[in-house]
């Protein structure tokens, strides 16, 4: 069994959480796309719980304020054992995301 994984998040993220509640946990969302010639698009991003989530493929994680997040279970054996959530992009494009090194970006993409 995987050791838990333990969420942070920068003040910038936490601002963000206040600023946009939520009654339901968000998710990492993983999701891979197969393209022409065989290759394949891996996409990573924070978001909103949806009803066609299946709770089975999906990890708990909480930040130390109790907020509940589910990480797909593909993307749970590829990241790191702790990691932090941070705000990326400008005005309406501001959205949370992970905080992650080159390298624990491309095991998680690429591995």
């Amino acid at each position: 069994m995987a050791p838990p994984i333990r969420l942070d998040a920068d003040d910038r993220a936490r601002d963000w959480l206040k600023a946009h509640p939520s009654p339901r946990p968000r998710v990492v969302a993983y999701e891979v796309h197969r393209c022409c010639g065989g290759g394949h698009i891996c996409l990573v991003n924070v978001r909103g719980q949806k009803a066609g989530d299946v709770p089975a493929t999906l990890v708990s994680a909480t930040l130390d304020d109790g907020t509940e997040f589910l990480i797909d279970r593909r993307a749970a054996g590829r990241l790191p054992e702790r990691f932090t959530l941070t705000v990326r992009g400008i005005g309406p494009f501001e959205h949370l995301d992970l905080d992650l090194s080159g390298e624990q970006w491309g095991a998680l993409l690429y591995d």
